[in-house]
């Protein structure tokens, strides 16, 4: 959780909220687990519990929008960031079969946003 709080900063992806006592950062897969996203660094954020809970199995440009709607601040920047980087280890490294188209469509759905 540290690498990701120094990369991203300590606040939640989704809502803004700034980590503290009260609200705990947790990792959060940008591309579910569920649809075939890797447990590595380039797929995780750091989100607050309520957000993370909250999201189930929307995708990133969905929650996005719905975040959005409740006077929320999803950082759309840092999503794309995250997603390109995996988009790049994924052409990289392999494999991934199931991520790689559900990457591509959150980006072009993130990018026009």
């Amino acid at each position: 959780m540290e690498v990701i709080l120094e990369r991203d900063g300590p606040t939640c992806v989704w809502c803004g909220r700034h980590f503290d006592r009260l609200v705990v950062p947790t990792t959060e897969h940008v591309v579910p687990r569920i649809k075939g996203g890797p447990s590595w660094l380039e797929n995780e954020v750091a989100a607050c519990g309520r957000c993370n809970s909250e999201r189930g199995n929307r995708t990133p440009a969905e929650f996005a929008d719905e975040s959005d709607g409740l006077a929320r601040h999803p950082d759309r920047e840092r999503l794309v960031c995250v997603m390109r980087s995996l988009e790049e280890r994924i052409a990289r490294v392999g494999g991934q079969r199931r991520a790689r188209p559900y990457v591509r469509s959150q980006l072009r759905r993130l990018d026009r946003a």
